[in-house]
């Protein structure tokens, strides 16, 4: 009786941490889905990989530029709130695209406006579940990096899950049921956060910020009625704050820098360049689901590998290894006439490497921002991470009609490399490997202590 009883206190301690990276999960394996069914539809329907990257651009377009302001409404309104309406739009209009579709109603304009309507609530949506990851370590008392590496499995297993459910679907019955199953996926990501996470959990931060700025005088005195600047000035006034406060930190505006670019020719390469492969060696969607799949099991393992041990490595060598085997490789393979286990196993291999680099991202993200700031200076961050993004599909398109696929890649892969080894080169990445400032500004105001570092961080 004694052990069952801690066992049930067990879960329940785990409750908040499980119900944050379950809803996580689903959400984004429907994402995924979609990520394979629309470029195929496009791409078949049309024949034009300019149409296709045109699409991915009205998605993620709209999804970067609500990013960079959605950081003080999910501040204010509080991310739970966000995370289930956004995903509850998300998946109504994710259903409208195969139901007009089955009445002969959905026009190119029409999937245009569509999936912009999807980029522009998924945006907060995704914002607010990642910025209660630090709040649900906290309270599941998880060391930090063991939480992010726990994100970066569920992520990997979604982005495991997603490309080969939608890979299948696609193949067997066609991409508007991949669509279907889209919707249902934001539907039960939204039921999730709305009724499995502890009362309480993702309250707005905006009296906690105010007292924040009052204390450090960034947020202006307090006026006759006890009001502050911030309670006076409203919206515009938070905004700042978030860029104010990501000015005081050079190795964030450095690792976003990079991931802007790094981002960028990831979106080219999922958007376009591997649909356009697939099609042109005479493969179907079903293989463009097996690479991306073969990619994140094995980054579903290196992220298993990384919440267990990455609070005990040292960060720097190993995120830069990390990039050198995930980066470029997986664009060069795509050039040549290797066989497709090849192509899996090169690609699997840079999965393996890219494991370890998100959780290390997370966790020098969490470290360093307040969590009365985490919505409005992690939406700004996010918004200069994904800013290339909408652009990768439409580069892309225009390289591959322009020059074909092989110059497309060669150059992809060597910008890659060139970013990701000469970024590792500036003084600021000194301070990656821990973090330990005053007061542990990432932390959940009810995180646990951390565990102790070893003698190798």
């Amino acid at each position: 009786m004694r052990y069952e009883k801690e066992d049930a206190v067990g879960r329940a301690r785990l409750r908040p941490l499980a119900g944050v990276l379950t809803a996580l999960l689903v959400a984004h394996s429907g994402t995924r889905i979609s990520a394979i069914a629309i470029p195929w539809f496009v791409l078949v329907t049309t024949g034009s990989a300019t149409q296709t990257g045109l699409v991915a651009f009205c998605e993620m377009g709209p999804y970067v530029a609500v990013k960079a302001f959605a950081g003080p409404l999910v501040d204010r309104i509080g991310p739970r709130r966000i995370s289930w309406v956004a995903d509850v739009v998300s998946a109504a209009a994710a259903l409208l695209i195969p139901l007009l579709h089955a009445e002969g109603m959905l026009s190119f304009g029409v999937l245009l406006a569509l999936v912009a309507v999807i980029g522009t609530v998924r945006s907060p949506g995704d914002l607010a579940k990642d910025v209660m990851i630090p709040e649900a370590a906290g309270l599941s008392r998880v060391p930090l990096e063991r939480a992010t590496g726990l994100q970066g499995v569920f992520e990997r297993l979604a982005g495991t899950v997603g490309p080969a459910a939608g890979g299948t679907l696609v193949g067997l019955v066609g991409p508007m049921v991949g669509l279907g199953v889209n919707a249902v996926c934001f539907a039960l990501g939204s039921l999730i956060i709305a009724v499995a996470l502890p009362a309480g959990m993702g309250r707005p931060q905006k009296h906690d910020a105010e007292k924040h700025f009052a204390e450090k005088g960034k947020g202006g005195e307090a006026g006759e009625g006890g009001g502050t600047r911030e309670a006076r000035d409203g919206y515009w006034h938070s905004f700042r704050q978030g860029f104010a406060f990501l000015r005081g930190q050079p190795i964030l505006l450095t690792l976003y820098a990079m991931l802007g670019i790094t981002n960028l020719l990831d979106a080219a390469y999922v958007a376009v360049l591997i649909p356009v492969w697939a099609s042109g060696s005479g493969y179907g969607p079903a293989t463009i689901g097996l690479v991306l799949a073969s990619f994140s099991v094995t980054a579903t393992v290196g992220s298993l590998i990384a919440a267990a041990v990455a609070h005990r490595l040292r960060r720097r060598p190993v995120f830069f290894l990390g990039w050198l085997v995930t980066g470029a490789p997986r664009f060069l393979i795509l050039m040549t006439d290797a066989p497709l286990w090849c192509v899996a196993v090169v690609i699997g291999i840079g999965g393996f490497g890219g494991g370890f680099i998100n959780p290390i991202i997370g966790a020098v993200t969490y470290e360093r921002i307040p969590p009365e700031m985490m919505g409005r200076a992690q939406g700004i961050g996010d918004a200069i991470t994904w800013a290339g993004i909408p652009l990768g599909g439409l580069l892309a398109g225009a390289a591959v009609a322009g020059m074909g696929l092989a110059p497309a890649l060669l150059i992809a892969g060597a910008v890659y490399f060139l970013t990701t080894n000469l970024t590792g080169l500036r003084p600021e990445w000194r301070e990656m490997d821990r973090h330990r400032g005053k007061g542990q500004a990432g932390r959940s105001p009810h995180a646990a202590p951390r565990e102790p570092a070893s003698s190798a961080s």
